[in-house]
């Protein structure tokens, strides 16, 4: 029997997962950007699509779905550790690799409710080739439209968008503050950076580049740390959607305390 059925008392549904978010404090108008883990929830009738359909039910369209769908393998080979591959092969990688593409490139280790998620009717995608995101609802376009290549997940970016929405929240469906990217646009908005060249293959006036951008060296390492501490200092809902530990957090407040949770780290360290 396979481990997910053994761990599940009875079917998730479409219906219990809409029940389970509403009891968590998910609700109509909220624009909630999710990170999710489908195993966690138990073995669930339908799917991904069940969980997509019932947070589409629960928010509605006045609100707005976003989701990571970041495709990280469309990089540099010289980067790459997980896993790595051979040096000699590096240059047949860069020249053969194919260009980033929101309706068909698929996600990178984002689970199957994100790869679900990022052609699913309505839905649209952003032009990063590296850290995309998708988006349904009512602010749809609003968060998606406008991502930069350099510096993708900060002041122009859709984590932006969402931070000065109304009414904006992260869901944690399953998952851990590790998987927390609203943290990366506190990163962002601290005073010394450490900055790196990327690189991926982008379509730019109908051809094929190799395109350099600059970004921030993340350190989502730490992100765990900045979650149990704001856990420590603010309520956060908690409850299970199925079988999975979910929490909901209002998505300004989480950025800010993460800005000023690194703030004070870096200067302790004398960063």
């Amino acid at each position: 029997m396979d481990e997910i059925v053994k761990r599940t008392d009875k079917p998730r549904t479409k219906q219990s997962i809409t029940n389970d978010l509403r009891a968590l404090g998910v609700e109509a108008g909220m624009q909630v950007i999710v990170h999710s883990s489908l195993s966690s929830l138990g073995w669930v009738s339908g799917g991904p699509i069940a969980v997509i359909q019932a947070l589409m039910e629960v928010v509605t369209e006045e609100g707005t779905i976003v989701m990571p769908t970041q495709s990280a393998d469309l990089s540099d080979p010289s980067e790459w550790g997980n896993p790595a591959v051979p040096e000699a092969w590096w240059d047949e990688i860069r020249n053969t690799m194919p260009t980033y593409d929101p309706a068909y490139t698929p996600t990178f280790q984002m689970g199957r409710i994100v790869e679900t998620f990022r052609s699913y009717p309505g839905v649209k995608r952003s032009s990063h080739p590296n850290f995309s995101f998708a988006a349904w609802g009512k602010y749809r376009d609003t968060v998606i439209n406008g991502q930069p290549l350099a510096l993708g997940l900060g002041e122009q970016s859709p984590l932006q968008k969402l931070y000065t929405l109304p009414n904006s929240h992260i869901l944690l469906l399953g998952v851990g503050f590790d998987n927390c990217t609203a943290f990366h646009l506190a990163e962002y908005r601290l005073p010394n950076q450490t900055y790196k060249e990327r690189h991926a293959p982008v379509l730019e006036d109908g051809k094929r580049v190799w395109k350099s951008h600059q970004e921030i060296t993340f350190r989502d390492e730490l992100f765990p740390y900045i979650g149990e501490s704001l856990e420590d200092t603010m309520y956060i809902p908690k409850s299970k959607i199925g079988s999975a530990t979910s929490r909901i957090i209002p998505f300004k407040k989480a950025v800010d305390f993460a800005e000023n949770w690194l703030t004070k780290r870096d200067a302790y360290q004398g960063i």
